[in-house]
């Protein structure tokens, strides 16, 4: 019997960590996960890692050969192979591409988790037979990966591509890496959580979202009132999509990309979001990229697309140790 050449694509989150082995066609098999229990230092995690790695690799002995190990993970730096002071883990400054050399004698490699997702659309997805793209994942935080000529763009430092850390409004909303008006401040599903609740306060609008606790609250039942057609709902969207349309124009003049993919929880939104977005990048972009430019959601498949992206890293990167 042949067995299935295979990567090991881990995607590090905040509170849990997935991990899983994607075959050359963006098959998955055997995924799993482990708490990340961001409170714990690096060394505690990282073993924990190894011996769920350990165990997976027991269980597909004899089917199939892995081939490489790719990570996402946040602040991750593709150049160095490191994490660095990730927000929501108590790491600090973390080389991880050496600790997994140390169990694992095979091709690895790292990268944010919103870069990982831009090659996994670009591999399995939506991207798939595009060199020219932008990802923006909108999540808890507004995160991105740009891809110019058909490769991932990192920079001089490895930390290239954070959109949502350009400022939309100086005067703004605080963000958490400490400066106001940041993207991510209005066009996450935080962000539009923020909207909403000042929306209530500045207006007495009726609001199926008046009902709730601020606990409640979420972009979840934000896009659930939507569909009902209340009126707060559809204008936080309104406002979220302006916004982010508005940057994305920017976006546009820097790379002039064929689309930009729209990916994570908020872009689960649909049309609520795609078509706002859509509106004002259009309203705000220069005439040459008028009309040019298609917003699309994620072609990957929702509940592997982590490890995909993280799979998808390091299937590029065992290409580009291939002969032509």
């Amino acid at each position: 019997m042949n067995k299935i050449e295979v990567t090991l694509g881990i995607d590090i989150g905040g509170t849990n960590t997935v991990l899983g082995f994607v075959d050359i066609n963006g098959n998955s098999y055997l995924k799993s996960t482990i708490p990340t229990k961001g409170h714990e230092p690096a060394d505690k995690y990282f073993e924990r890692l190894r011996r769920k790695i350990d165990e997976l690799l027991i269980e597909i002995y004899g089917k199939y050969i892995l081939k490489g190990i790719g990570i996402g993970a946040p602040n991750a730096n593709y150049h160095k192979g490191t994490v660095e002071y990730p927000p929501n883990l108590n790491w600090g400054y973390v080389e991880v591409i050496k600790i997994i050399k140390q169990y694992y004698n095979i091709p690895s490699a790292i990268t944010n988790d919103a870069n990982a997702a831009a090659i996994g659309e670009m591999k399995f997805g939506a991207a798939k037979d595009m060199k020219d793209f932008i990802v923006i994942t909108l999540g808890t935080g507004v995160g991105s990966g740009i891809v110019v000529n058909g490769q991932l763009v990192y920079g001089a430092d490895g930390f290239a591509g954070e959109i949502g850390h350009t400022i939309y409004d100086p005067q703004g909303r605080d963000c958490g890496c400490g400066r106001k008006g940041c993207l991510e401040t209005y066009a996450s599903a935080s962000g539009i959580r923020r909207t909403v609740i000042e929306m209530l306060q500045n207006s007495n609008d009726k609001s199926e979202l008046r009902n709730l606790t601020l606990d409640e609250l979420t972009s979840k039942k934000i896009y659930e009132a939507a569909l009902h057609g209340d009126k707060i709902a559809l204008e936080a969207f309104e406002f979220t999509g302006k916004v982010l349309g508005t940057k994305l124009a920017d976006s546009v003049a820097h790379t002039s990309p064929e689309a930009i993919v729209l990916f994570g929880g908020l872009a689960s939104a649909g049309k609520f979001i795609f078509e706002p977005t859509k509106k004002y990048m259009e309203q705000n972009l220069l005439n040459i990229f008028k009309n040019k430019v298609k917003i699309i959601p994620s072609g990957l498949p929702e509940g592997d697309s982590a490890v995909l992206g993280a799979s998808a890293l390091i299937w590029s990167e065992l290409d580009k140790l291939t002969p032509a």
